[in-house]
């Protein structure tokens, strides 16, 4: 089961999209201020543009006359100051909107990455890491265009109409109530159009980019492993595969926006219509002088500048409500019997603040995983003690890191049990009893020793420095210029691959855990790093941990006491 799966629903089942964007949005923090004042600035630009018409139209009608100079002149400061404050105001609109925006999506990220920390290891390792990176990237980012590209264009929109329906109904009533019913039949008649398909369009667009990320991210980093066992076809398969259904959720974004196109371009038409036919009526009656009547007849063409936004707003809108659903889904408990009450019971000391109770048999019973789609892995049986290893090999895509995640208590199984001392594995176990090494475990922008120290808390340079020592890693911090002080860049980009996994090893070692789970330990390591990893493994296992390893190696399976074949 994916993490989607275990969300919160209402009473129909599904998640509700507009509740979870207005959670988003409140968690951004952004007051109602400075989206006024982006809205005014907004206003004021589009405002320009309608007066500039209007003046304009004016102007020309009244030189048609040919009256004096004077007469002229302020219209023609008036044309001027119109063009230049359209310009201005446009770049504070911008500048107001993307300020509260970006400030906002600050607010949001630090929030979500906090929800994700109290949520548990389980929440995060039931996800794939391309789909992490576009949950808190994309979508983070598509709930701040909630804000730029439909809240704001929206309420300029509005005040924009009621200025242009109030200029000329001052001039001609009749007139300003045409264009009132235009303007609605254009903005809210579009919106009707296009809601129900944006809204399809939108979540499909949304799943399509994660699902390309995922995919991308996935073959990039597995490359080595796919050329191993011959599946780099399968992986790129996959890429093209997700790729097509991205292409396909943009096509399909777009036709919801020719329809709208379309009523709002008949619904200017028939606005310019009205508006000439009346002008032309109320000036042979007398009523409206010609340079007046031409600012009616000319002057809805700038307003529907104002509506045109209205579909992009409206798609906007939906796609930044599937985003915060899949904001929410990440950080989300998980739910169901024993799962759901592990996990509001989990303690949340540090591995360090709380000793590890011991445990005396892993037991796996029948155990198969399997994803939506994916084939069940054979089933597993072993029990495991005290100073035993166990050896998992197979092919990538197999499910040899989905098993371990089963093992860790982070997902349920898709058969089978996995226990600790008889009883059933839950997410409470997840970092206390039961310690994973992911192979993409990330590495921070800070020293080795804090580094190391993410295992547990407590840890002294001395028990650093012997860990580094076991992994084969004390002359390379000898050479570092300040030790295990020494600053190294986020994600381990500043280290080779084996530096990094010895480091990962030696995190490993630190953790109180009486159980550990390691995936893919052999990667990236030469034949030294091979007999430290050896090394880390029979210091485990002399400490009466139970260790085990997921691997497409063939080295780790020499001193492993049991192994596994999933192809078997």
């Amino acid at each position: 089961m994916t993490a989607a799966s275990h969300v919160r629903v209402d009473s129909t089942g599904i998640v509700g999209e507009g509740r979870a964007l207005r959670a988003a949005l409140r968690d951004t923090g952004v007051r109602p201020w400075p989206v006024i004042r982006a809205t005014l600035a907004g206003t004021m630009a589009l405002g320009s543009a309608v007066g500039l018409s209007a003046v304009a139209a004016w102007l020309i009608a009244k030189a048609a006359e040919m009256p004096s100079p004077a007469d002229l002149a302020l219209a023609a400061v008036i044309v001027r100051f119109f063009g230049i404050s359209r310009g201005l105001f446009r770049y504070l609109e911008r500048l107001a909107s993307h300020d509260t925006a970006l400030r906002g999506m600050v607010e949001l990220r630090e929030r979500t990455y906090e929800r994700l920390a109290a949520a548990g290891a389980g929440r995060v390792l039931t996800l794939r890491r391309g789909d992490i990176i576009a949950r808190i990237g994309t979508d983070l980012d598509a709930v701040g265009d909630a804000v730029v590209r439909a809240i704001i264009p929206t309420g300029v929109a509005l005040t924009v109409s009621a200025i242009s329906v109030a200029i000329v109904g001052v001039i001609l009533p009749v007139a300003g109530l045409v264009l009132a019913a235009c303007l609605i039949l254009a903005g809210l008649g579009t919106a009707a159009l296009t809601s129900r398909q944006a809204k399809v369009a939108a979540e499909a667009g949304v799943a399509a980019h994660a699902e390309v990320a995922t995919a991308s991210l996935a073959a990039i980093e597995s490359a080595a492993e796919h050329r191993i066992w011959g599946t780099t076809d399968e992986s790129l398969a996959e890429v093209r595969a997700a790729n097509a259904k991205a292409e396909s959720a943009l096509e399909a974004e777009a036709r919801p926006g020719a329809a709208a196109a379309a009523l709002l371009t008949l619904s200017q038409g028939l606005a310019v219509i009205g508006g000439v036919w009346l002008a032309v009526v109320a000036i042979g009656a007398g009523t409206v002088s010609g340079p007046w009547g031409t600012v009616v007849a000319l002057l809805p063409l700038a307003a529907f500048e104002a509506v045109g936004v209205v579909p992009a707003a409206v798609l906007q809108l939906h796609r930044s409500r599937a985003a915060a659903r899949r904001i929410e889904e990440l950080a989300a408990p998980l739910e169901g019997t024993a799962f759901a009450q592990a996990r509001d019971s989990e303690p949340t000391d540090s591995p360090d603040a709380t000793a590890a109770s011991s445990v005396s048999e892993l037991s796996l019973d029948a155990l198969s995983v399997a994803w939506p789609g994916m084939t069940p892995t054979r089933p597993l049986t072993e029990a495991l003690h005290p100073g035993q290893t166990l050896a998992i090999v197979g092919p990538s895509g197999i499910g040899k890191s989905t098993l371990l995640l089963a093992i860790a208590g982070a997902i349920r199984p898709h058969g089978g049990a996995v226990t600790l001392d008889g009883a059933p594995v839950t997410p409470s176990d997840t970092g206390h009893r039961i310690a994973l090494t992911s192979e993409d475990a990330h590495v921070f922008g800070t020293t080795v020793l804090e580094n190391l120290r993410v295992a547990r808390g407590d840890v002294t340079p001395a028990q650093a420095l012997d860990a580094l020592d076991t992994v084969g890693l004390g002359p390379w911090i000898a050479a570092l210029p300040d030790g295990i002080d020494t600053t190294i860049g986020s994600g381990g980009h500043t280290v080779s691959g084996g530096e990094r996994r010895r480091l990962l090893l030696a995190r490993t070692m630190l953790h109180p855990a009486p159980v550990l789970l390691i995936d893919e330990p052999a990667e990236h390591l030469d034949a030294a790093g091979q007999d430290a990893l050896r090394s880390v493994v029979q210091a485990l296992t002399a400490q009466g941990r139970i260790v085990v390893l997921v691997t497409h190696h063939e080295s780790p399976l020499e001193y492993a006491e049991r192994r596994v074949d999933l192809r078997e």
